[in-house]
């Protein structure tokens, strides 16, 4: 069990591919080595049991012990992930929100108003089926799927062993779709540049001062399905008070990824973050 959040991570499957114990190197497509240690399963797809162990009768120094093991560990796999952006001038996101928030139509609008400009790469989490990854590749952008079982969360670990399946190109766009959840993601350090929180107008407005941690990691606030505002009793300058009452430096842009509302915005400052890695002025 994950000790953040106590949700069981008995099988987690990455399309494609199997994973390594030992001491195993990730060499990506440009020759970079990605060293880790995991377990190795040679089935079909990737499995495996992460480091997120619970036992019944554990005192709770021994599990805050365990936790911040567990989070170490994730950070050094975190820094690696991050090293490799780096070296590829990859602008990589990690999209968070609960279930249900637009993410994903979100994030195939994006896409398409990118083609042309701004290659993109998707990594998909979610707890069980490809349908989130089948909706990107539609689009011509490619993505991998990663199943996480009964997890909550994607970890450096998983998203490590997803980029060697991936062939990312230098000076792209990664966007990291993480499993629909408010609480853990918000812990746990993918590499990427950003967290990006998608907040739906059709969810409470008191969303950021329930959950405080995942609206205190993010940069930016996507205020989502503002299409619908008319039809419903949100208020969103509340919403964004309570955002910035828990992280006063948050940005906020307003969207609709059906009606196109914001998504101007939104592509504007995916370029500035695109240009800043890629080592380049934004135009």
């Amino acid at each position: 069990m994950c000790t953040t959040c106590g949700c069981g991570s008995d099988e987690i499957r990455i399309e494609g591919g199997n994973i390594h114990e030992h001491g195993h190197e990730h060499v990506h497509a440009d020759g970079t080595r990605h060293s880790h240690g995991h377990d190795h399963d040679h089935s079909h797809g990737h499995a495996y049991t992460p480091a997120h162990a619970h036992a019944p009768g554990l005192g709770a120094k021994r599990m805050v012990q365990i936790e911040q093991d567990i989070l170490a560990k994730n950070n050094a796999y975190a820094a690696q992930n991050r090293a490799f952006f780096a070296g590829r001038r990859v602008f990589a996101l990690n999209l968070v929100s609960s279930p249900g928030s637009g993410k994903t139509t979100l994030l195939v609008k994006t896409i398409e108003m990118l083609k042309g400009k701004q290659p993109v790469t998707v990594i998909e989490g979610d707890q069980q089926t490809s349908h989130d990854a089948e909706r990107i590749r539609a689009t011509g952008a490619p993505a991998i799927q990663i199943n996480t079982g009964k997890g909550c969360h994607l970890d450096a670990h998983m998203v490590g062993h997803a980029l060697e399946r991936l062939d990312l190109a230098e000076r792209s766009l990664l966007m990291i779709e993480n499993v629909g959840n408010l609480v853990c993601p918000a812990a746990f350090d993918l590499g990427e540049a950003h967290k990006v929180v998608i907040l739906s107008v059709t969810e409470g407005e008191d969303k950021p001062l329930k959950y405080p941690d995942m609206f205190r990691a993010a940069t930016l606030m996507l205020l989502n399905k503002c299409d619908l505002l008319p039809h419903l009793n949100f208020d969103v300058d509340a919403a964004i008070a309570h955002a910035r009452r828990v992280n006063p430096a948050i940005e906020v842009i307003r969207v609709s990824a059906t009606a196109g509302t914001g998504m101007d915005d939104w592509l504007a400052w995916l370029e500035r973050g695109a240009a800043t890695a890629a080592g380049k002025p934004a135009q």
